[in-house]
């Protein structure tokens, strides 16, 4: 464990210095045996050093020249555009898009650039299944009888416990376990808001949020949203006399990926307070971070005072999408959710429950995503590198410092809801920009998703999509 500790100790000092232009592109790091009488280790330890930063493709080899800074790390591509503030037009998402994009989901030949979750290859699976079959064993009630509404008591003192550990200042009874997180936001919604109500939302956001929005009959302002720093707050300033509740993801956005500073969530949690607004906060990446050093973002329930911030979270995008188990901490809102959730659903299956408890408690869940964080970092980077490689100069990217997407604008040329169609014969997916909103905008922007295995055919399918980007310009 030591050794392991100070190879990545070295790589991590190097790659800040790779970051900081200390390092420059097309320097020569000093050879191996000089960097191990600099740190005084051994010869092995600085080699996987070495194939760590490789792998994160910021160093290459050159054959009996040694080891330089690769071009990945100066970024060639500018990143998106930022929309202004839409409020006149009344349209709606296009469902018929969305459909198309996930029946493609059932073909495994067609790469999975488009999904919204991980691939199955980075998930802990024979652990959950381990898992699945002790709590099936020993359980005595084998998961047949009813839960409390409010959800798996020990589920939620597995999720209390380890959110005080990342300073989530949460108690087991703040709870309410949930069909995943959307159900969170749908129950969220229901307690809080009217037909004919304001929900303020991202843009572009994801689509989810839109057709719930909808379903509850709420008029929908979509707010301008940095790629790198969010909502643009003084955009809300200037609606929030018509703003009834918001719902923001803070943390790595779904599809920006950005990241809202702890200022401007303080910032954010003292208006909507002063105003009373409920804020419905989607967590649903702020574990995705990147970089070891970083510690993992305080989300805005972090700075809630009032309890007015409802904070959404589930381990769909982390550790089993299908077993559907999400919460919410609904703050002053808990009793109207509670409700909500008996009237629906009134309660989940508790086999997948107890499986997730008994994983938080004994299966290292830390370690999971330690590793899974690792894995998304080193994909993003290849993802990143080989867009620039081999998409159009003029193609802008996301910079995402957390989650699972990057959000791409292309020639403005390009529908990409016609190249959707162009693609998928070709066993290529993607998710169009155009299902990111209910406006006339994005047609030439799209998701990709890099939370899949990264290999030979994941480059080749993703230089590909590059190709007829550029056959179509």
């Amino acid at each position: 464990m030591a050794k392991e500790v100070l190879y990545l100790k070295i790589a991590n000092t190097i790659e800040e210095q790779i970051f900081s232009e200390t390092l420059k592109i097309g320097d020569k790091l000093p050879s191996i045996r000089a960097l191990q009488k600099l740190h005084d280790v051994s010869l092995n330890t600085i080699k996987q050093a070495f194939l760590e930063l490789e792998s994160k493709s910021l160093i290459e080899s050159r054959p009996k020249s040694g080891f330089y800074i690769s071009n990945t790390s100066n970024r060639k591509l500018a990143i998106p555009s930022m929309n202004k503030l839409k409020l006149s037009e009344k349209q709606a998402a296009p469902e018929d898009l969305i459909t198309k994009v996930f029946d493609t989901l059932q073909d495994k030949s067609i790469s999975r650039f488009s999904l919204g979750v991980p691939d199955e290859s980075l998930l802990p699976i024979a652990k959950l299944n381990k898992g699945l079959l002790k709590v099936a064993r020993n359980w005595a009630e084998s998961g047949t009888t009813y839960e409390p509404a409010q959800g798996n008591a020990n589920l939620r003192r597995n999720v209390a416990k380890w959110s005080l550990i990342l300073d989530g200042k949460l108690a087991e009874d703040d709870f309410v376990i949930t069909s995943g997180a959307m159900n969170a936001i749908y129950n969220c919604l229901r307690a809080v808001a009217k037909r004919g109500d304001t929900i303020a939302i991202e843009s572009p956001v994801y689509f989810g949020i839109i057709q719930v929005a909808q379903t509850l009959g709420l008029n929908i302002i979509e707010l301008p949203t940095h790629p790198v720093t969010g909502v643009d707050l003084e955009a809300l300033k200037k609606v929030i006399h018509k703003i009834d509740v918001c719902c923001f993801v803070t943390n790595f956005s779904n599809p920006l990926g950005s990241l809202m500073p702890d200022e401007s969530k303080i910032e954010l949690v003292k208006m909507l307070t002063h105003h009373n607004i409920p804020l419905i906060e989607d967590d649903l990446y702020g574990n995705l971070f990147f970089g070891r050093s970083r510690p993992k973002p305080k989300p805005c329930k972090y700075y809630d005072e009032a309890g007015i911030v409802m904070w959404c979270g589930s381990v769909s995008k982390t550790l089993a999408p299908g077993y559907r188990v999400g919460w919410v901490v609904p703050g002053k809102f808990k009793d109207q959710v509670i409700r909500e959730k008996l009237v629906q659903t009134i309660c989940q299956p508790s086999l997948y429950q107890e499986v997730v408890a008994d994983f938080l408690e004994h299966g290292r869940y830390d370690h999971h995503l330690r590793n899974f964080r690792n894995t998304l970092y080193t994909n993003s980077l290849h993802f990143q590198r080989t867009i620039e490689d081999h998409f159009p100069e003029n193609t802008k990217i996301s910079q995402p410092q957390g989650g699972s997407f990057l959000w791409l604008e292309v020639d403005k040329s390009i529908d990409t809801a016609v190249l959707f169609d162009t693609a998928v014969k070709q066993k290529i997916g993607f998710a169009p920009g155009r299902i990111f909103t209910q406006h006339d905008q994005y047609n030439n922007c799209m998701r990709l998703n890099f939370a899949v295995e990264w290999n030979e055919k994941t480059e080749f399918d993703l230089k590909r999509l590059g190709q007829l980007i550029k056959n179509t310009i």
